[in-house]
């Protein structure tokens, strides 16, 4: 990777680190048990692709980066909450994320709940305590938007596809939608919401970030895909080749390895497309390189 990319993504990891540290509640305070497992859950771990991406969509609109840490950091509680409950027993029932035992592991199954309800319901006290964008009508869509990507018709209702589906044997197009929804609906989330802390874009530039969106979220899980059959625990810092024994349709498995990754490039490749013409969609650019080219 381009060592000017991994000084930018460096330095942006860091800074939501320390804004994720200074959101969460402190566990000094009532109840400290549900607080540390909050921040357990949250902290130390992760490539924070979804806040490097809110960032990268704000550099295309000129936002203010004090704006988009905050949207960022409400994308990111939504994403750290789905980790916590899709690894409870009743979902996933995995032992290991981020390289350290999961949150019911490490606090129990109750408190883990506990932890994704709060972490949900910080983010959007966050997203709407703030003031992120040019007029209370944007803020009130970024808002709605956080809401849907993170609700049935978005990352639940595609993790509720996903529990139906162990099993069965799924088209190509019902794959995809299962996971337009359940991974992509968030990562098209941090784009828009970097992209409306800044200057408003006519409907076209934004529906081509939302595509944009959309190509780099697919890819993402096709590459995740790839990793979790390829890939030791070791590297993923999660349990390596649970879909495969948990009976899970997965892109691997429907299309085999080398098409999978035939399909992660020409995703790749749709994604920059999107990109013409933005004068200041560099990282977004980078970003997806790295979606994609994550070692396999």
């Amino acid at each position: 990777m381009n060592p000017d990319f991994l000084a930018w993504s460096g330095n942006l990891q860091a800074r939501i680190e320390t804004v994720l540290e200074r959101l969460l509640p402190d566990p000094q305070h009532t109840p400290q048990t549900l607080h540390a497992a909050m921040r357990y859950a949250t902290l130390e771990g992760g490539k924070r692709v979804r806040p490097l991406l809110a960032f990268a969509a704000g550099e295309v609109v000129g936002a203010d980066p004090a704006r988009v840490e905050i949207a960022a950091s409400a994308v990111e509680l939504i994403h750290a909450y789905s980790l916590v409950h899709d690894d409870l027993p009743c979902m996933d029932n995995d032992m290991l994320r981020r390289g350290k035992p999961t949150c019911h592991v490490e606090y129990g199954e109750a408190t883990a709940l506990l932890v994704g309800d709060s972490l949900h319901s910080l983010a959007f006290e966050l997203i709407s305590a703030h003031t992120l964008s040019d007029t209370p009508e944007r803020q009130l869509e970024m808002v709605k938007l956080l809401a849907l990507a993170a609700g049935s018709r978005g990352m639940a209702g595609g993790q509720a596809i996903d529990l139906v589906s162990v099993g069965q044997t799924l088209t190509l197009p019902e794959l995809e939608f299962m996971h337009i929804h359940k991974t992509g609906a968030l990562i098209r989330a941090s784009v828009l919401l970097g992209t409306y802390c800044g200057s408003a874009l006519d409907d076209t530039a934004l529906a081509k970030l939302d595509h944009y969106a959309k190509c780099v979220g697919l890819a993402f899980q096709v590459v995740d895909d790839i990793l979790d059959a390829e890939a030791p625990t070791a590297t993923l810092g999660k349990t390596a080749g649970k879909d495969a024994e948990n009976n899970k349709p997965t892109y691997v498995t429907l299309m085999g390895g080398a098409r999978a990754k035939a399909f992660a490039a020409e995703l790749h490749s749709d994604a920059l497309d999107a990109l013409a013409g933005f004068d200041s969609a560099q990282r977004l650019r980078e970003l997806a390189d790295f979606i994609v080219q994550r070692q396999f």
